[in-house]
């Protein structure tokens, strides 16, 4: 697959087969995918927390409340510690977010070229995902995702509702 393909075919999935495990071997080709993002002063900030025990699933599903956000096996929340990251001095910018972003968005491609969905998630409770006692103290989240395979006879839609080339883009 190119990827070109891939980014057209990756498309965000709310139907997981729950019963279904990931292979440790895509799992770690994913988290690499992360490991090897780029980061800006080469800093990278951030710990992936990929969770699988009923114990820690459970908490973290706490908070975010859909039905279907319970039926992957696997959870993956990137954090980040401000600290760590890279600021501009110009004007305070710290790149914690961006760092964070190219991170899970390396693994949310790497996860659709191994057959398996992911649905980024950023409408979480902070204060519930505090309360699963899995981060660090200065740790920050700003996006998870559910990781596994899609739920037996799931299709795609196929269709990405975006705005056309002309609209978006300016050459000057």
């Amino acid at each position: 697959m190119t990827f070109h393909n891939l980014i057209h075919q990756r498309e965000s999935i709310r139907n997981y087969n729950s019963d279904r495990l990931v292979e440790k071997e895509k799992l770690n080709r994913i988290l690499e995918a992360g490991r090897i993002a780029p980061s800006a002063a080469n800093r990278q900030p951030w710990c992936f927390y990929l969770i699988s025990t009923p114990e820690y699933l459970e908490k973290v599903r706490g908070c975010y409340a859909r039905s279907w956000f319970s039926d992957a096996p696997y959870v993956l929340v990137v954090a980040g510690r401000r600290h760590k990251a890279w600021t501009r001095k110009a004007d305070g910018y710290n790149a914690l977010e961006t760092d964070l972003t190219i991170a899970m968005d390396h693994m949310i491609l790497a996860a659709e070229a191994e057959g398996l969905g992911t649905c980024w998630i950023a409408a979480f409770d902070p204060e519930k995902l505090k309360q699963a006692e899995m981060l660090e103290p200065d740790e920050e989240v700003f996006a998870m995702t559910p990781l596994g395979y899609p739920h037996e006879g799931f299709e795609k839609r196929g269709l990405k509702d975006r705005k056309p080339l002309e609209e978006v883009v300016k050459f000057l």
